[in-house]
């Protein structure tokens, strides 16, 4: 997983620079939009429009656009007609590529990504050709100098509240959790004055696919970076565990 997270870190620190343009603030606001749509504009009794809040939130997304996009999702006039489709496919080294998109016109996004996937490498495949790779979890880095805990102290207390999984990496630590238990887990750290780098509810690979040449890990990284680019995209998964010293002379 250590590619993977330092991927996971790599997207952060492009969010936090395309929230300085403004870009990140219509993907959120887009998450928000569906999440009413599917299940109404309570944050109490809807889970995914929580999550989008807070996310919307944690990129410093003003309160009034949050709130005109939960409005937009119940129904304001002039709205956009968004679907929510399921793009799948692959990249460089056979590494699975998941994207969840939302789009105004499905003929020429699809275009666009696949013309994406043939230029950087990579190929578009069939509905449901990698979806079974992935599941639903709560995903959670920590540093390891954050907090006071020890690394036993910090297993106890996660898998005491709800986690299902527990990983140690060269600088941090992995918790996998089920959904329903991701803001225990958070709030969990939280007591212990424990910040995560990363805690999002994603789709986690449940096969990796090592990459082990830096050119390859490179084009894959690329290719990535380019499927997050495009405005329709709101969230890339792919299955690809990339080793630490591979990592370290990747040129992205």
């Amino acid at each position: 997983m250590a590619g993977h997270s330092k991927w996971s870190n790599i997207k952060h620190r492009k969010a936090r620079a395309d929230a300085q343009k403004g870009k990140i603030f219509t993907k959120l606001a887009r998450e928000i939009i569906v999440a009413v749509r599917e299940g109404g504009g309570d944050l109490d009794n809807n889970f995914s429009l929580r999550l989008a809040v807070q996310k919307a939130r944690e990129a410093n997304m003003p309160g009034d656009s949050i709130n005109r996009a939960i409005q937009k999702g119940l129904g304001e006039p002039g709205d956009l007609s968004l679907e929510q489709v399921v793009y799948e496919g692959y990249g460089p080294g056979g590494v699975a590529i998941l994207l969840d998109i939302m789009t105004a016109n499905r003929n020429k996004t699809a275009a666009e990504i696949r013309h994406i996937f043939s230029r950087r490498g990579g190929s578009m495949g069939e509905s449901g050709c990698v979806l079974w790779m992935f599941k639903r979890k709560g995903y959670i880095v920590v540093e390891r100098e954050e907090g006071t805990l020890s690394e036993e102290e910090l297993l106890l207390a996660v898998l005491e509240s709800g986690a299902e999984d527990f990983k140690e990496e060269e600088n941090s630590y992995v918790i996998i959790t089920p959904p329903e238990q991701f803001e225990a887990v958070k709030e969990k750290l939280r007591e212990h004055g424990i910040v995560p780098g990363t805690a999002e509810v994603t789709m986690v690979p449940q096969v990796t696919v090592t990459v082990e040449d830096a050119g390859e890990a490179t084009r894959l990284l690329g290719l990535l970076e380019a499927l997050e680019d495009h405005d329709d995209v709101q969230n890339v998964f792919a299955n690809f565990d990339i080793p630490e010293e591979v990592m370290r002379s990747v040129s992205i």
